[in-house]
């Protein structure tokens, strides 16, 4: 038997497969715009595709061409519409489906842009159903479309009446895909991104316009969820653009861009921003504050332009380039634009400079009151057997330079049974399984302090390597895995009340989610349904007939360990948890947290009134 399973598998020249361009990326679509997704996720390719073609109509705008760019959305047809130059006619073709083609590997066409390395629109093209490509230059017109890529009709015109420029049509190929659907709020989100690193720019979804006056200070306005401390520091130069405030809570929230690409896991420029923060804060007082006190509760934001960046990846959300442009260092240029601009500002504004140094002065005491606490639960966290008692690592972590890191994900979950069937079945290279034991403590209200005297949440912020340094996070996703009932929805707002309390940027940075685990099984002797409500419920009910047997789920301990893959894996539902401006933290957990327990109970009293009144409506 032992010399049957270690016979080899036929290897020889037969084995050796080329792939063309197309067939790639249709067969690895990930290596190119990521995870793919239902569009449930901030995340998930569909996105990833509208702003590879949007991108294209930026470059344009940064070059001068064109200040409006129309994007529709249709069901699932996509349509961008840029008046820039348009895109040479008779290379038309070549440009949006032939690898490594463009206008953007030289010369002076295309310069300080995203999209500089000839894949995306390309593979927009490749993974659509249909696709689309027309520009318009100056009277003539060139359309051609294609079918997963493969050309099926080329059309000239001449005499047209409209306005120079390029429109992209696509509808994204449920073949590769899967069912899925586009979350607008997402989009718009994309699109208020674009209008706050190019000021000037009109861009216009679905009839709807967004333009920034005040760039990264619209920004900032827009996510900050308590009134900053003083008024933010808005500087500006050639080539970067910073915000800087000051708010009342724990961690640090930084924004970065190059050459309006939001890179949300940071890179050179937000690591020399971070740098150049403290140093000049230091130099201005001339005292020997510790970096961190300094950048406590702080919110800021940078975009730089960059000549031929260098990403970490196609979707261009980590940047490598250690250089502004050629001989100039990233870290030199910003160091340098903070130590003149922001030394100058606080020269001339005493009332933000005596209101910042008391924000670190307070920020420094702090952490001194908990030093000897937190050397304490340091050695407490080492001493303890994490890997057996509470984490089941996963081999891959988010800053690894591994294709797989941005996939990386640990579930926090309720009890042995739950921790359980998530490590049976989990994928060990990308996914980590921290077990709380019962209901963790309330911390509204409490200082950080607790977070190194209180075991769990010593042992989880350990787990997550978030104690220094939010860029040390451990894992890409933050997962809360607990039960739909009671119990379970009460110890979500628990862990949520602890990020929000004393690790904001965690959720600030979209890394904090919650699993949402099917209610309901619904099958027959030929089919299986997982039902999430009662609606999904029905419809199953429908499918199956009238021998539906009908499983009503309790906990996750009740789900077998093959079942349970389907709901980890890569179609499984996640809901992010996200703060706007419009979400009164503060508020939110004195309400929810506090020790208002009367006024909660009239609260979920009223509540259920109208539950039982629409469950009355429903009987009649």
């Amino acid at each position: 038997m032992a010399d049957l399973l270690n016979t080899p598998t036929n290897y020889d020249d037969d084995a050796i497969v080329t792939l063309s361009p197309r067939e790639h990326i249709r067969l690895r679509p990930g290596m190119y715009i990521g995870k793919l997704g239902d569009g449930s996720q901030a995340d998930d390719g569909i996105y990833v595709l509208i702003k590879e073609v949007v991108d294209n109509s930026i470059d344009e705008f940064i070059m001068g061409a064109g200040r409006q760019i129309e994007i529709t959305i249709e069901g699932q047809t996509v349509t961008v519409r840029d008046y820039g130059r348009g895109i040479p006619l008779k290379s038309l073709s070549a440009a949006v489906s032939e690898m490594n083609t463009g206008g953007k590997y030289g010369g002076s066409a295309f310069k300080k842009t995203v999209g500089l390395n000839g894949v995306g629109v390309k593979a927009v093209n490749m993974l659509s159903s249909d696709f689309s490509a027309r520009s318009v230059r100056e009277g003539e017109a060139h359309t051609v479309t294609f079918a997963k890529g493969i050309e099926q009709s080329d059309r000239w015109e001449t005499g047209v009446q409209e306005k120079n420029g390029t429109t992209i049509r696509f509808r994204v190929d449920e073949e590769v895909f899967g069912s899925y659907a586009y979350n607008m709020e997402y989009v718009e989100q994309l699109v208020r991104n674009y209008s706050y690193l190019n000021r000037g720019l009109t861009l216009v979804l679905n009839g709807q316009r967004y333009v920034s006056k005040n760039g990264l200070l619209d920004l900032l306005n827009e996510n900050m969820s308590e009134e900053p401390l003083y008024p933010p520091i808005h500087l500006s130069a050639e080539d970067i653009e910073v915000v800087i405030a000051h708010g009342t809570g724990y961690g640090e929230n930084f924004y970065s861009f190059v050459n309006g690409q939001y890179t949300s896991q940071g890179g050179t420029h937000q690591a020399a921003f971070r740098e150049a923060v403290a140093s000049t804060i230091k130099e201005f007082y001339r005292k020997d504050y510790d970096p961190s006190d300094i950048r406590t509760s702080i919110i800021a934001a940078i975009s730089v332009k960059v000549t031929d960046p260098v990403f970490e990846s196609q979707t261009k959300i980590k940047l490598g380039s250690k250089e502004i442009e050629p001989g100039v260092s990233m870290r030199k240029f910003v160091m340098d634009f903070l130590g003149k601009h922001l030394d100058d500002y606080l020269h001339k504004h005493p009332e933000t400079v005596q209101i910042l140094q008391k924000k670190i002065v307070d920020n420094e005491k702090e952490r001194k009151a908990i030093s000897g606490v937190q050397k304490m639960a340091r050695e407490t966290a080492k001493k303890v057997s994490l890997n057996n008692k509470k984490l089941r690592d996963c081999k891959i972590h988010r800053n690894d330079r591994h294709e797989l890191a941005d996939r990386t994900m640990i579930f926090i979950t309720e009890g042995l049974s739950a921790s359980s069937s998530v490590t049976k079945c989990r994928d060990a290279r990308t996914q980590a399984v921290f077990s709380l034991r019962g209901k963790p403590l309330n911390c509204y209200g409490l200082t950080k302090k607790v977070v190194y005297l209180n075991e769990e949440f010593n042992l989880l912020q350990a787990a997550l390597n978030i104690d220094d340094d939010i860029e040390n996070l451990r894992y890409e996703k933050v997962i809360v895995a607990t039960d739909a009932d009671v119990d379970g929805m009460h110890i979500r707002l628990l862990i949520t009340s602890f990020f929000l309390q004393f690790f904001p940027e965690v959720i600030r940075r979209g890394h904090l989610y919650i699993l949402q685990t099917p209610l309901f099984r619904v099958r027959n002797k030929k089919e299986n349904y997982y039902c999430y409500n009662e609606e999904e419920r029905q419809a199953a009910i429908a499918r199956c007939g009238a021998n539906a047997e009908i499983t009503r789920f309790k906990g996750l301990g009740e789900i077998s360990d093959t079942e349970f893959k389907n709901f980890i894996g890569d179609t499984m539902r996640l809901d992010r948890v996200r703060i706007t401006k419009d979400d009164p933290i503060h508020d939110l957990l004195e309400f929810y947290m506090g020790k208002n327990t009367f006024e909660r109970q009239g609260f979920i009293i009223d509540n259920l009134r109208i539950e039982e009144d629409l469950v009355d409506q429903d009987l009649n």
